[in-house]
């Protein structure tokens, strides 16, 4: 049964990945991608990285959540359809996906990948807690504190992209 799910999660994600890039629509291509970024979350769910999925679904999925909301529902370009790619354009981005593969299969066939010790980490609510809240090595602050920042900024563009469209009209 896991490997069911695993490859419907797996297909899930190899389709939502390509209509989202393929998509004119941004307001489609934006939600194919919180498709993709919650499948992810249930890739880490099955692997028994529920922190890891957590995070997933909070600030990725609540990203594009964010993103849907801001820079596409509040401006003008909703409607929009991005122009069709070009023959040229789609062969050349054909042929790089192709090489892009064959590199990548070739280098996870290539690897000799050993079986490694997993060292067991204490699961309690008390050591995820001190990791979050340390500075050191391995503490989680800092990179909790860049992206608040970097959120707020995308918030803060997003609020004046919309006042803008809205002033100009």
């Amino acid at each position: 049964m896991e490997k069911f799910i695993f490859y419907f999660i797996s297909a899930i994600i190899l389709v939502f990945s390509v209509l989202t890039v393929t998509s004119r629509k941004i307001l489609r291509a934006a939600v194919y991608l919180l498709f993709v970024l919650m499948a992810t979350a249930g890739l880490y769910f099955m692997l028994n990285y529920n922190f890891l999925a957590a995070v997933q679904l909070t600030v990725y999925s609540g990203g594009i959540v964010v993103l849907i909301v801001f820079a596409v529902l509040l401006t003008a370009h909703m409607e929009h359809k991005l122009e069709a790619p070009s023959m040229m354009k789609s062969i050349f981005a054909g042929l790089v996906a192709v090489l892009g593969a064959g590199v990548t299969l070739f280098a996870l066939n290539s690897f000799p990948f050993k079986e490694g010790v997993i060292i067991e980490a204490p699961y309690d609510v008390e050591a995820v807690g001190l990791k979050m809240l340390s500075y050191g090595e391995n503490g989680y602050v800092l990179p909790f504190e860049v992206i608040s920042i970097l959120l707020l900024a995308a918030i803060i563009g997003a609020i004046i992209v919309a006042k803008k469209s809205v002033n100009n009209d």
